[in-house]
Parts: C-alpha cells; sequence; structure tokens
C-alpha cells in the first residue's frame, strides 16, 4: 500500500469530525456485546481494505456496531458479512468463505471493501453533514484505485448516498434508481450496480439470496475484467 493510501487510512482512523458519531462507537466499544464482552473493541472510525489495483468496490452504508465497529474491518464480525462473504468465495473473488478479525488469512482478488459512512451512526441513521464529512474520505478512496471499473452498493441507503457524492463531483447526473442488478454508468466512465443488501431480514424473507447475490458478484467480475 502506498504512503498516499497508508496516510488516508490513518487519517480516517483519527478522525473526530463529527462529535456525535466519535461519542457513539466510544460507548459500544466500552459497554460491548455479552457474547464479546471479553473482546477488545476496535471503537475508531472503520477504513476501507483491499489493494490499491483493485478493478471492483463494495460499499455499504456505514459499520455495524458489534462488527466492523467491533472487528476493526467492514462487514466483518457480523450476519450481514458472513452472507457477503459466502458469496465473494463462490464467485471465486475471496480466498475463503467467511471474515472474522484483521488476522484471519482473508484476501481479496482485485477487490476493495468500504462504507460509505467509517462510523456507525445511532440508530444506522446518519445526519447530513456527518455523510458530508465522510464524502470526503470515499471521493480519495475512489480517486486512489486507478484501475477501479465497478462499484457494487449493498442496499439502497448506500446506492443513494453514492449517486448523490458524483452528483455533486460531477454536477450532472441522470435520476439513479435503485434496483437489484441494475447497472449505470457514471461520469467517470465506472460502472455502478445495486444490489440488495445482505442483511438477515432479506436473507430470511428471500427479498434476496445468496445465489442472486453471487450471481450479480460474477457479472460484476466479468465487467471489471479479472
Amino acid at each position: 500500500m502506498s504512503i498516499k493510501f497508508k496516510n488516508l487510512n490513518k487519517t480516517i482512523i483519527n478522525c473526530k469530525k463529527c462529535p456525535r458519531l466519535n461519542k457513539f462507537i466510544k460507548k459500544i466499544a466500552k459497554e460491548k456485546r455479552p457474547q464479546n464482552i471479553n473482546e477488545k473493541y476496535w471503537g475508531k472510525p472503520v477504513t476501507g481494505f483491499g489493494k490499491e489495483n483493485s478493478k471492483l468496490m463494495i460499499i455499504g452504508l456505514a459499520p455495524a456496531a458489534h462488527g466492523g465497529t467491533r472487528t476493526g474491518r467492514a462487514f466483518t464480525g457480523d450476519k450481514s458479512g458472513d452472507v457477503l462473504f459466502e458469496c465473494l468465495y463462490d464467485a471465486r473473488i475471496s480466498n475463503q468463505n467467511y471474515s472474522k478479525n484483521l488476522n484471519d488469512g482473508l484476501k481479496l482478488k482485485y477487490t476493495y471493501v468500504t462504507n460509505v459512512l467509517k462510523c456507525v451512526p445511532p440508530e444506522d441513521k446518519p445526519k447530513i453533514n456527518e455523510l458530508t464529512n465522510c464524502s470526503n474520505y470515499f471521493n480519495s478512496e475512489i480517486e486512489s484505485l486507478k484501475a477501479l471499473k465497478v462499484i457494487v452498493t449493498l442496499g439502497k441507503v448506500a446506492f443513494d448516498n453514492c449517486a448523490k457524492i458524483y452528483k455533486k463531483k460531477f454536477n450532472q447526473l441522470e435520476n439513479f434508481k435503485f434496483k437489484h442488478g441494475k447497472k449505470y454508468l457514471l461520469p467517470d466512465d465506472k460502472i455502478i450496480i445495486a444490489c440488495y443488501h445482505p442483511s438477515p431480514r432479506n436473507i430470511n424473507t428471500k427479498v434476496v439470496t445468496r445465489k442472486m447475490i453471487t450471481n450479480l458478484f460474477v457479472e460484476a467480475k466479468k465487467i471489471a475484467k479479472f
């Protein structure tokens, strides 16, 4: 990883721009969940992970309270992440079908995983100024991934906020509407693909299935050409 990317991640981890979020993640790290009571929580903003030669970016809205905020890695240590990495493994994008902690040996093929917001907000409801503060980090991640070709957004909120950031940046964007599997061409020639969030509710109610998500990643991989 380049010095530029390392400095970006260091800045994200040390960010104190949003007092409400900073206070909330410290509260989570202190109180913990009963099943994780003996663990040391990350308790800081969560950076993305993956290599700089990534052609595919996967984004969610924010780290889970007892997932990424606990483990220090996006989509790691929660039920949604369990589904995501099973699908990435089936699509031959990851070397294993689980993501448990920072030292579990996980490797991704040309893929970078991150969130629009680097801190979990109370009730999963970020404020506009918090999203604005974090949009600069998200932009920096995109600009640093020089080989990036495809962005897969997990969930409507992540999709809408990614589109909003692009619209603000380029001041021109057609009316993108969220629909699973729908693809749009972005102003910088990247492709954005909407994907239902792999949440327990969506999986249990069959709004989306593991096969649907896996197939979407297989297609994203073909578009990104890796």
